[in-house]
């Protein structure tokens, strides 16, 4: 397993923003995930995938002019502020 940071944007012009950022919301939460509630569009998800696999079935989801990166974290290659429990469930699939 390894851990994704994904962060994600969604052009908010779009006429169907909001139902385009619940599907978004839904497709995600199928994987392995934990959030912050103060970083609204950035997961971390344990997958299986690859980068490259992850980004193009998160993907399907989105317009061309949305926006999406999906960055493997290393261990001891990572650093912020976040809750604890975000770091131990984080740490514990690396």
């Amino acid at each position: 397993m390894s851990v994704y940071l994904v962060t994600w944007d969604l052009n908010k012009q779009k006429p169907n923003y909001n139902q385009a950022r619940q599907n978004l919301i839904d497709h995600l939460a199928r994987y392995e995930h934990i959030k912050d509630s103060g970083l609204d569009s950035v997961w971390f998800i344990s997958s299986t995938l690859s980068a490259d696999a992850l980004d193009a079935d998160i993907r399907t989801r989105m317009d061309t002019n949305d926006r999406v990166i999906v960055t493997k974290l290393v261990h001891g290659q990572h650093q912020g502020w976040l809750g604890q429990n975000l770091w131990d469930w984080i740490n514990a699939r690396l």
